[in-house]
């Protein structure tokens, strides 16, 4: 991939939730995109976002999972993981992530669309939790494509 028209690849530091229930199932939101530059692109990633200016990964954790799940939480979990990439985000801005992900374990958990941005509303489509061998045989693109490995790396799966 390269950079936009006028060259300019930003940086986007973001935090990104495994959230594994208590049958060993992980959340993972639809996104659809139907217009704008990404229009038609379809997958499956994990609640979470970029940080914003002046927060850690940990606190950007907290905050995302209020807003992307409905659910307040004290700590993240443990970040078990890290991962570059570079991607366009949907407005057509490229963007090279630095992404640490976090491994929180609930029990029974309602997802709550309430504190949803605009953007999240048009995109973020469905949620459901999947189990190792729904993403071992799916044929949906998930993203990132390494995430049963980071569960598997951490005795989850």
């Amino acid at each position: 991939m390269s950079a936009g028209d006028d060259g300019v690849m930003i940086e986007r530091p973001s935090a990104r939730l495994l959230v594994v229930d208590g049958r060993d199932r992980l959340l993972l939101f639809r996104f659809e995109h139907r217009s704008g530059p990404l229009q038609g692109k379809v997958f499956w990633a994990t609640p979470g976002g970029g940080l914003d200016p002046g927060e850690t990964y940990e606190e950007a954790a907290r905050r995302e999972m209020f807003e992307e799940v409905g659910l307040r939480i004290e700590d993240p979990g443990p970040q078990i993981a890290r991962r570059e990439a570079t991607f366009p985000l949907s407005d057509g801005t490229l963007a090279h992530a630095d992404e640490r992900y976090f491994l929180l374990k609930v029990d029974d958990l309602a997802v709550s669309s309430t504190g949803w941005t605009d953007l999240e509303r048009d995109v973020m489509t469905d949620h459901r939790w999947w189990s190792r061998e729904d993403l071992d045989t799916t044929p949906d693109q998930i993203w990132p494509e390494t995430i049963a490995d980071m569960l598997v790396a951490v005795g989850v799966w």
